[in-house]
């Protein structure tokens, strides 16, 4: 069979991730083009994926000037920058796969829901949770009857805090403006897996949450503005050099790029990571609780914190004559019948192509390949109204916890 060509938009850490599958499987799938701004990284994915110099494009529209070059498109920008492209892309005839989210506002979600509908594109958001060996083994149990009816779900995401430190106050999700809200930015996955593991729409949500701690009145006495520079630093849980080193000294490349101590600190000075979190320009929430009502009265409530040690998220799931605790690894099936648990360990997972969120990126890409390489969309677990359908309820819980109210889901209508 002939690989599938692609062309890839943004070659951040999602992009480049999900592009590995050309590496695993070249068979299967070929990188023939890239779109990316920044020169280093187009020359990194040209030696890596075999690119010539025409197929290098530092802006996505350059693209638009030339006949259609591959089978599909993945568009892996920044969240504010995936509409555009992705409509326009759509619209040249390319299939698409989509990083999550879709786009920051429902109105630009719903352009790309309609455009890949009228151009009958394969299309997939990369709701990754949905592909873990993980959910699959869910599903199974709960398809196979064993908690009876399905009646609630309780489901937590530990963001961990040095993590939430490193994205969400100083990185590049720390603000509404610059990125999206944080439930939609970080835990959009989380409601569209919750949409998946029932199997029916969500009819109505509440939502309470805020930024309790990195505010400047939490500031402890004597801080500095940067970290390098911080008399209290040493007591400090948040400290960029604490957390960045940590890495360093096991073995791991840092989460700023730095392998050594050296370069750690010198990153530390030029990039944004270095600044008391105390002190920075961050607004989105650090805790959420989301509570849910789906299609038949089935409830579900969602918590995201970042005041964690980071680990898999961990979900309770109750039913007539069963429950089920499982945090990513293992399973735990409660038998109300027999009153006896049985235990399921899941396979150990990386942050590889093959482990990355449990199987779950690894697995997107071989669905979404599949599905172009045979012209079966049916070969993706979400079209693109059932991905605007879970999108419309994390901006619900987003109105509802701004404006104190409960929100109804309105009907998928294109």
């Amino acid at each position: 069979m002939t690989p599938v060509t692609m062309l890839v938009v943004g070659c951040g850490s999602r992009g480049t991730t999900y592009a590995r599958y050309a590496l695993a499987h070249p068979d299967r799938l070929r990188i023939i083009a890239v779109a990316e701004p920044r020169e280093e990284c187009r020359r990194g994915m040209a030696v890596e994926y075999g690119i010539p110099p025409e197929n290098l494009f530092a802006d996505w529209r350059e693209l638009l000037n030339r006949p259609r070059c591959a089978d599909a498109a993945m568009v892996a920008t920044q969240d504010v920058l995936h509409a555009e492209p992705a409509i326009a892309l759509m619209d040249r005839g390319y299939h698409l796969l989509l990083e999550k989210p879709m786009a920051p506002t429902a109105e630009a979600c719903r352009r790309i829901a309609e455009t890949a509908v009228r151009n009958r594109t394969i299309f997939g958001v990369c709701h990754v949770l949905r592909y873990m060996d993980y959910t699959r083994k869910l599903k199974e149990l709960l398809d196979a009857g064993a908690v009876g009816d399905l009646v609630s779900i309780q489901h937590l995401e530990p963001l961990g805090y040095w993590h939430y430190a490193h994205s969400y106050v100083r990185g590049n999700w720390r603000n509404e403006a610059l990125s999206s809200s944080m439930l939609l930015s970080k835990s959009c996955h989380d409601l569209d897996w919750l949409r998946y593991i029932f199997g029916v729409p969500c009819r109505r949500v509440s939502s309470f949450g805020s930024l309790k701690h990195f505010r400047p009145e939490c500031r402890p006495p004597g801080a500095a503005d940067h970290c390098l520079d911080c008399a209290v630093e040493g007591n400090c849980p948040y400290s960029a050099k604490r957390i960045y080193l940590r890495q360093v000294e096991r073995s791991q490349s840092s989460w700023i790029g730095a392998t050594t101590e050296a370069d750690v600190l010198r990153g530390l000075r030029t990039l944004p990571y270095g600044r008391c979190v105390y002190a920075c320009d961050n607004d989105v929430v650090d805790h959420q609780v989301v509570n849910m009502e789906f299609e038949g009265g089935r409830t579900a409530t969602f918590t995201m914190t970042g005041f964690t040690r980071m680990g898999h998220r961990r979900t309770g799931i109750f039913g007539t004559r069963g429950e089920i605790y499982g945090d990513g690894a293992r399973i735990h099936v409660k038998d109300f019948l027999t009153d006896r648990t049985t235990v399921m360990e899941l396979p150990a997972t990386d942050g590889s192509i093959d482990g990355g969120h449990g199987g779950g990126d690894y697995r997107i890409m071989e669905a979404f390949v599949a599905a172009v390489a045979t012209g079966d969309p049916g070969k993706i677990l979400s079209g693109a109204r059932e991905s605007y359908e879970t999108h419309l309820m994390v901006f619900a819980a987003e109105t509802a916890r701004h404006a104190g109210t409960v929100e109804t889901i309105p009907d998928c209508t294109f």
